[in-house]
């Protein structure tokens, strides 16, 4: 039994997904290109250029690709040429992108190239790869994916521990089922517009490491 459900996983891990993910991402960046071109006319009106946000990423086995975001924020900055703090800069226009999940929709062409799934762990930043402990670092086994598991129980309002927990826990138990459920609870999460900050910021806290769990 075990050994069919390993021949399982890897036949839906390895062919189905990707052809899922890239069939799927082709027919909606063509369901919704005009919404694309709308909400990239609306920041460049509202907030300028750039209407992208782009940034390295490590994707699977923690190789480096380049993201794309809608961006949502100002280039406001203080009397010292300083970017002003992430709060003061996602207000109005960005922030209802944000609050909203448009501004993940460019990730779709991150699904079409292949660097990216629908559903897997996001993809964070690369200075974060060194402070993962063997464990953590297990979540770069699977593709980075627009929403996941630990996306939809908590999001930034979970701590980094937690959300670790869950992408590797995600990755042992990876299936169509699964994904399934993943893919309609975040459909009802960003009806709801649930769990978008954390409880202390506007974003996520960067990930520092946690020395006890090197190992």
């Amino acid at each position: 039994m075990k050994s069919q459900n390993l021949k399982y996983k890897s036949f839906y891990a390895y062919f189905f997904k990707p052809l899922f993910d890239h069939v799927f991402a082709l027919v909606l960046l063509l369901l919704f290109s005009p919404i694309l071109c709308i909400v990239a006319l609306l920041i460049r009106i509202k907030l300028g250029s750039p209407i992208f946000f782009t940034q390295e990423r490590p994707g699977k086995n923690g190789k480096i690709f380049k993201i794309y975001k809608f961006r949502t924020m100002t280039n406001a900055r203080d009397a010292n040429g300083e970017l002003l703090p992430d709060n003061e800069r996602l207000k109005g226009f960005g922030e209802i992108v944000r609050k909203s999940s448009l501004d993940e929709l460019p990730q779709l062409f991150n699904v079409l190239k292949g660097e990216m799934s629908f559903i897997g762990p996001r993809p964070l930043l690369v200075e974060y790869l060194p402070l993962y402990s063997k464990t953590q670092a297990r979540r770069h086994e699977v593709k980075p994916g627009i929403t996941g598991w630990a996306q939809v129980n908590g999001r930034n309002a979970i701590s980094w521990e937690e959300k670790f927990k869950l992408d590797v826990w995600y990755v042992d138990n990876l299936s169509f089922w699964l994904d399934c459920r993943i893919f309609w609870i975040t459909f009802y999460k960003v009806i709801k517009r649930k769990d978008i900050s954390s409880s202390t910021s506007i974003t996520m806290e960067k990930f520092t490491g946690n020395k006890e769990l090197q190992t």
